[in-house]
């Protein structure tokens, strides 16, 4: 079972599901040839595929194109179901960054075929977090800069302001599907700029005034 990782800890807190919203940032749904969606695009991750700040992604021997993903997580922090806007931000009460680790040349060919991108999203260290930050202790301002970086050279540079989908709506899209349970977390997208990382590269991912992430690639 893994635990979540708080800033400030005051409990210990069970990770539960982790949904993740693609295409949530219009110029990355362009540059990779997708239309900009007209509701969130959900997809989901395991706890088991979570590591942590410092920890390695593993690359795994069936791709030839690892890319990353620099995400706002939401830390859900009680239970919701059909959430109103009051609800569904009160449901949010804490932040952390994700790297949503992606196996790009999978996820092409399942969409060809019609198949699921499970494989694609869903292995051993395809999910990297950094510490949650409570929402008693920041309150997002909504612009925040959201960036990453792969052996010192920028690739990821953008604002959480250009989502398309605000954290408050995705709640409440989502809380009308499944219900959500303390310790989810949810991915809400990434800006442009993916590409592909091999065995040997440093990645490290930054939300101002939320968190930072540094983590390798191995084999």
């Amino acid at each position: 079972m893994k635990y979540l990782k708080f800033k400030n800890p005051s409990e210990q807190v069970p990770v539960g599901k982790l949904v993740c919203v693609g295409r949530n940032y219009a110029a990355h749904a362009k540059e990779l040839g997708n239309d900009v969606p007209e509701f969130p695009i959900i997809f989901l991750k395991t706890a088991s595929n979570i590591i942590y700040s410092g920890e390695s992604v593993v690359h795994p021997t069936y791709s030839q194109d690892l890319q990353h993903e620099v995400e706002l997580v939401l830390y859900i922090g009680e239970l919701v179901k059909n959430a109103n806007n009051e609800q569904a931000e009160n449901a949010i009460q804490g932040y952390t960054v994700g790297l949503d680790m992606t196996l790009r040349d999978l996820q092409f060919e399942f969409k060809k075929k019609g198949e699921p991108w499970t494989l694609a999203k869903c292995f051993d260290t395809a999910a990297v977090l950094s510490e949650v930050v409570l929402k008693k202790d920041y309150q997002l301002r909504g612009n925040e800069n959201i960036s990453l970086s792969v052996n010192g050279i920028k690739k990821q540079n953008s604002s959480i302001k250009n989502m398309i989908f605000s954290p408050g709506e995705i709640v409440k899209y989502i809380s009308a599907r499944m219900t959500l349970e303390k310790g989810d977390l949810i991915f809400t997208g990434t800006p442009e700029g993916v590409s592909r990382v091999i065995a040997g590269d440093k990645i490290e991912a930054e939300i101002e005034n939320i968190g930072k992430i540094s983590t390798h690639v191995i084999k």
